[in-house]
């Protein structure tokens, strides 16, 4: 179909009052059906932020004859937006700004902002994720040493003190989110209180159960924050407690496809511990939701008093963990590992989650498998598309191994999950901050040394960009009209 003939039926459509275009969704102001948003820093001398939107279909910023010029989002006052949480079937993206607190809820259908979060310090959140329902908002912020909680359904705010924090992972259901402190060890998990508890708690530390790290507002608190402890002992209201689960430099959490186990991702010697590994451990004991925890955390492996519990699986990751993707059975997990010259190289390790082991590796399939490099511990993007392809963004990747060794290097790299393959697309044009999956269109967007390319998912190859480059920094990509959530950069 042309251009003009879109327009012409999306016109029709709107003039007959039908106004869906698949799965009960709006048609939008654009009338465009595959939109991909763009995050733009510093668009013009008069702003530090933008959203534009970019017809995936025909690869255009503007419309048929160049009416209109261009797509946006309305409304939207961000400086230096920094990431999309991208929810299309719920119709929303969430999008964190670098102005210290300003988080915008953006609407598909209306193609406008049209709330802000309220609540979140004038800092800005290094981690922040809502749930899908929008009940729940979970910040983390390393500068005002705090996890902040906050429940939209009561417009209640909870600033949880926890020096160093920076990451926060939230299931899907959006009932667990699990904190983590840079440069230790631990896990942290929040916690509702029940009328009971808020009574119980609100005479001080003094009164918290023993694994609390914090209860907010003291004098009457609604939540805490727990350490994630092994189950070696039991305090006088019925709290398990005991030893904190050690992990080794845990990074994020990932969770598996039925909701009831999480996959603490433990950096290791990328981020100056010892050992790259998965731990697991079950979701239920660390449920948020007033009456909803069952079960018990583990114990650490080895541990001389577990009476109540089982030992931590943990499972080791000889390519290195700094972020992973759960499809299935499957985990794919990315990070770097250090090389005999002392440079980092970039790898791709495959778990078999129905053992808890690495899959196979064979001679034509290896496993791990070499991709992109990055630095240590730095930031890493994954997503999966069309065509049995997975697609990793790496930063850094020139300080990495292929850069200093003189070999073809890029900061992309298209994995075939079914062939087992790597293709590795040159050439090297800057990090990558974002993904965008265009499913169905065979192609993904991405957002690539500040600019937006387009890749082809059957063979990697790189398709024109020249009618969706922006002015500005592109730092992130969504896929509007994803049929899933699943379709969502992994951070």
């Amino acid at each position: 179909m042309s251009a003009a003939a879109a327009l012409v039926v999306a016109t029709a459509l709107a003039g007959c009052g039908s106004t869906t275009y698949f799965a009960g969704r709006t048609l939008p102001p654009s009338g465009l059906t595959n939109r991909v948003m763009v995050a733009i820093q510093n668009p013009s001398s008069l702003s530090k932020g933008a959203l534009e939107i970019m017809d995936a279909y025909y690869d255009r910023r503007s419309g048929y004859n160049s009416t209109p010029s261009s797509y946006s989002i309305s409304g939207y006052g961000g400086a230096l937006p920094l990431s999309i949480q991208s929810m299309p079937e719920e119709q929303f993206a969430v999008i964190n700004s670098a102005n210290g607190g300003s988080v915008s809820l953006v609407s598909y259908s209306q193609e406008k902002v049209t709330s802000t979060v309220s609540g979140l310090s004038s800092i800005v959140s290094d981690s922040l994720f809502i749930t899908r329902s929008g009940s729940f908002v979970f910040s983390a912020s390393q500068q005002s040493q705090a996890l902040t909680v906050i429940n939209e359904t009561t417009s209640t705010s909870y600033s949880l003190s926890l020096p160093g924090v920076y990451r926060v992972s939230v299931n899907p259901g959006g009932s667990a989110a699990l904190a983590f402190v840079k440069d230790t060890n631990y896990a942290y998990y929040t916690r509702q209180l029940t009328a009971a508890q808020t009574t119980a708690y609100s005479g001080g530390s003094a009164t918290w159960p023993k694994a609390a790290m914090d209860c907010e507002p003291q004098n009457a608190p609604g939540w805490c924050l727990f350490q994630a402890q092994s189950p070696d002992n039991v305090d006088s209201t019925g709290n398990y407690y005991g030893t904190p689960l050690v992990f080794d430099r845990p990074v994020k959490a990932v969770f598996s496809s039925d909701g009831s186990t999480a996959y603490v991702v433990n950096c290791g010697p990328e981020c100056g511990g010892t050992k790259a590994s998965v731990s697991v451990l079950p979701v239920a004991p660390l449920i948020f939701t007033l009456g909803k925890q069952s079960g018990l955390l583990p114990c650490n492996t080895a541990a001389t008093s577990c009476a109540n519990s089982t030992d931590m699986t943990t499972i080791d990751i000889a390519g290195g963990a700094s972020n992973a993707l759960v499809d299935g059975s499957t985990m794919y997990v990315v990070g770097q590992s250090k090389m005999s010259d002392g440079y980092w190289g970039g790898y791709l390790t495959l778990v078999d989650l129905s053992t808890n082991a690495l899959a196979t590796s064979t001679s034509s399939s290896p496993n791990p498998v070499s991709i992109s490099d990055g630095v240590a511990g730095g930031a890493s993007h994954m997503l999966e598309a069309d065509d049995n392809t997975l697609w990793i963004g790496m930063t850094k990747c020139n300080q990495g191994e292929r850069y200093y060794n003189n070999l073809s290097y890029g900061c992309l790299t298209m994995y075939n999950t079914s062939t087992k393959q790597v293709t590795l697309l040159e050439p090297y044009i800057g990090d990558l901050t974002g993904i965008a999956g265009v499913t169905g269109l065979h192609k993904i967007y991405v957002a690539q040394g500040g600019q937006v390319y387009i890749y082809s998912t059957t063979d990697g190859v790189s398709i024109n960009n020249e009618y969706v480059t922006v002015t500005g920094t592109a730092y992130d990509v969504a896929y509007m009209d994803a049929v899933t959530d699943t379709n969502n950069t992994v951070y």
